[in-house]
């Protein structure tokens, strides 16, 4: 009889960061964020409202920022958990932040929902940028 082993689930840190340079770092950030989701024993919809919006904002830093990185946190607020991401770039920022937080707004080519639509998938959303120095976007979800 022939016994079979299941590979170790990984647990990832209660913090850490990752580059965000390409398509294949997008799909590890996913991935990732995915992983600590359910770590943290988010129920599905929760899981993919806040993978959506790490997609979305992984993107941005990669299209528009040039590259950047991607860093995660276990969040506690009394009894509550949640998931931290901070999506940061040192691309050309944003300069009318109004305009960019509007649906259907795009500098790009895209459907300009990335920014809006992260912002309505999260519990928390925060925005800084400065013209020619990059963009942060950190984003909370609570379980």
């Amino acid at each position: 009889m022939a016994t079979t082993t299941t590979p170790a689930t990984t647990t990832l840190p209660p913090e850490g960061a990752m580059p965000l340079r390409n398509e294949q770092d997008i799909v590890m950030g996913r991935q990732t964020v995915r992983k600590l989701t359910q770590q943290l024993g988010f129920s599905l919809v929760d899981q993919t409202k806040m993978i959506t919006a790490a997609s979305e904002l992984a993107r941005n830093a990669v299209v528009y920022g040039g590259g950047g990185e991607m860093r995660w946190r276990f969040a506690a607020k009394g009894i509550r958990n949640g998931l931290t991401l901070a999506f940061e770039d040192r691309g050309p920022g944003i300069p009318d932040m109004d305009l960019a937080l509007t649906d259907g707004w795009t500098s790009g080519s895209g459907l300009g929902v990335g920014l809006s639509g992260s912002k309505r998938l999260v519990n928390e959303f925060d925005i800084r940028t400065a013209v020619g120095q990059g963009t942060c976007v950190t984003i909370t979800r609570w379980k």
